[in-house]
């Protein structure tokens, strides 16, 4: 483990996060899978769905020429 992560685990210790965060936190991981179970059960609409990128393409952003 990096250095930092054992720094970041005393800090939790030392200062926990609040019962709204964690609620937060447990409101979005739900929610996620939510949205996965609906597009397992192929359920997702047509029109939310990304367009897969062509392989190998890598997209030019901010380059002039």
């Amino acid at each position: 483990m990096n250095f930092l992560h054992f720094l970041r685990m005393s800090y939790w210790v030392r200062n926990p996060p609040s019962a709204q965060r964690v609620k937060l936190v447990l409101v979005v991981v739900v929610v996620c899978l939510v949205i996965l179970g609906i597009e397992y059960a192929g359920l997702w609409p047509d029109w939310a769905t990304r367009e897969p990128r062509a392989p190998g393409r890598i997209p030019r952003v901010g380059l002039s020429g």
